[in-house]
């Protein structure tokens, strides 16, 4: 399939949308469509946009200030694609919502049962109309934010909107996976006292 990439850095919206927009009245075939830009309010609009137009996106923080989203296309949409208006651009999605995750299977009974459940609660944070400010992952939670972890993708698409992902570096070194951290950063247990204490809301799968 195709790329087509727009380079958005630097735009402030609804330009990155607008931009967004025009390509994909312009894409005559089936392809991926690359919006490349540098802060997380984008990245919130450029995926409330494909949400709209009912297309698959992937976000992902590429850098310090880098983030890419990315849409499948999969047929032409032309001129039935309408100018996205100003008012596309909506406020920042964060709100003072802690989500803390202590282990990689969610409720007791069936250990494999639970990681499809915790699968598919991380899935739907992603949906929240509010994002959290942070997830805190520890204890077994710290599987779930390394290498190979089934929720990686949901993570980093979180974590492109500004969501902030930590892990616990104790934790991480005690089930040997300080080296396969693949989304976030890793934190301390001051810090996480510290984010818990302040939170407006606090949810724990």
């Amino acid at each position: 399939m195709k790329t087509v990439v727009v380079n958005a850095v630097g735009d402030q919206c609804p330009i990155p949308v607008v931009k967004a927009t025009r390509a994909l009245r312009e894409m005559a075939e089936p392809g991926i469509l690359e919006i490349h830009v540098d802060n997380e309010i984008a990245v919130q609009n450029l995926t409330r946009m494909a949400s709209g137009h009912h297309l698959e996106a992937r976000a992902e923080k590429t850098g310090e200030r880098e983030f890419v989203v990315s849409m499948e296309v999969k047929e032409p949409m032309g001129e039935a694609l309408m100018e996205e208006p100003p008012m596309a651009c909506g406020p920042d999605r964060r709100g003072a919502l802690v989500v803390a995750v202590d282990t990689e299977s969610m409720g007791r009974g069936s250990k494999e049962l639970g990681r499809t459940l915790m699968k598919g609660f991380l899935f739907a944070v992603t949906q929240l109309p509010e994002l959290p400010g942070t997830m805190l992952f520890y204890n077994g939670g710290a599987k779930l934010t390394v290498e190979g972890s089934a929720s990686l993708e949901d993570l980093k698409k979180l974590e492109a909107q500004g969501v902030e992902i930590l892990t616990c570096g104790t934790c991480l070194n005690f089930y040997g996976l300080t080296d396969q951290l693949a989304v976030g950063g890793v934190t301390n247990m001051y810090a996480i006292v510290e984010k818990l204490a302040g939170a407006g809301r606090v949810v724990k799968p």
